[in-house]
């Protein structure tokens, strides 16, 4: 039986589960260069994420120091509400697979 918008070979097969994307933060300096390093490696994940330039915006510095329990360097990242912390962090959960399971880029 064909079913419109499903592959012929994936008929009749259990269903994937669809989960939608990682809801990805990231707290910055315009001009550090640990948080264009940040983002330059989301971009290369093609990872969206919203971003907080807090250079003058002591609110949402305030806001960042609190949910990262008190740390004040830039980048701070969340992952889904999690803090894992900065571009050091960032990396070395890319570097040992870990990144792609947390923001759901592989099945």
């Amino acid at each position: 039986m064909e079913i419109p918008g499903v592959p012929p070979e994936l008929v009749g097969q259990d269903t994937l589960e669809v989960k939608p994307p990682a809801k990805v933060e990231i707290y910055t300096y315009r001009f550090s260069s640990d948080c264009i390093r940040a983002k330059g490696l989301l971009d290369r994940l093609s990872v969206t994420y919203n971003e907080f330039i807090i250079d003058d915006d002591e609110i949402n510095k305030e806001v960042m120091m609190k949910r990262s329990g008190g740390r004040t360097s830039v980048p701070q990242i969340f992952i889904d509400g999690i803090a894992i912390g900065g571009y050091a962090e960032l990396q070395k959960l890319n570097a040992g697979g870990e990144l792609a399971g947390l923001l759901r880029l592989v099945a």
